[in-house]
């Protein structure tokens, strides 16, 4: 499995289309805790406005991607012909991977030749009513974003943390044996002697290019493991075990200090809060 798919494997993207057709006039969105938006211009002069982010005039085809939540008004100088769509990446709300976008992504298509097959099928898709369209829409939507990241990595659209690592040959190698191996009794010292560096270096590496210390990524990966475990059902007893703990108490006292609750009371407050609906 090569570094993206591993990340991808616990924080797959969803997409849902929820607009297709032309922004005559101005469209506002909130910021929600449900997840990001994506919206791709096939056509038209878009001006492009979000908090924190100088105001853009879009005149080519782009991809304009919110991975979490963020505010933005959008505003067609002419005719814009838009695809929109909610986004999330995986079920929990604790993500590295939209923690390592950039808040806004603005990819012009002419940049990014990789995308135009799925796009050019999207867009025919959108324009073409039949039985199973919004299915089929979000579908292509989700194999988009996957493109898009990808895209992220080869570019070094990154702002920093987990993909940043992923990009590095070294690190990338010390941070997929962590995601593939979580319940192996991984020390810093392993892990700087399977990439070949000292400990020291590669403590000093990790953190500068990630911004932690490999072992609280460890952590951070572990619990967020058990966090998608528990969702499904799976026994305190077996989670442990399954992501690097000797003991159903060692997973509690780790989750409580991460997570400020015992893992019985987070998935309770899971359960009784229903996951806010994409749309």
């Amino acid at each position: 499995m090569d570094s993206l798919s591993a990340l991808l494997h616990q924080y797959a993207p969803r997409a849902q289309i929820f607009y297709a057709g032309s922004l005559c006039g101005r469209a506002d969105y909130e910021g929600s805790d449900a997840g990001g938006h994506l919206h791709l211009l096939r056509e038209g002069t878009l001006r492009l406005r979000s908090d924190g982010e100088v105001p853009l005039i879009l005149v080519e085809p782009s991809v304009i991607l919110f991975p979490g939540s963020s505010s933005h008004r959008m505003q067609s100088r002419l005719d814009c012909d838009l695809v929109c769509a909610n986004v999330r990446f995986g079920r929990t709300n604790a993500n590295p991977l939209v923690a390592a976008l950039p808040r806004r992504l603005v990819i012009p298509l002419a940049s990014a030749p990789g995308l135009a097959p799925v796009l050019e099928l999207l867009f025919q898709e959108a324009s073409q009513p039949g039985y199973g369209q919004s299915q089929a829409l979000d579908r292509l939507l989700d194999l988009l974003l996957i493109l898009v990241l990808r895209h992220v990595l080869d570019a070094g659209l990154y702002r920093g943390g987990v993909l940043a690592g992923l990009a590095d040959v070294r690190l990338g190698k010390a941070i997929i044996a962590m995601q593939q191996q979580p319940e192996h009794p991984w020390t810093l010292q392993g892990l700087a002697a399977l990439v070949g560096m000292s400990r020291a270096r590669f403590a000093a590496h990790f953190h500068q290019v990630i911004g932690k210390t490999p072992l609280v990524y460890l952590t951070e990966w572990r619990l967020a493991l058990a966090q998608q475990r528990l969702l499904t059902g799976e026994p305190l007893k077996l989670v442990a075990p399954g992501v690097g703990y000797g003991s159903t108490a060692a997973l509690t006292r780790a989750f409580a200090k991460q997570c400020g609750l015992t893992p019985s009371q987070w998935l309770h407050q899971q359960k009784t809060a229903a996951e806010p609906p994409l749309d």
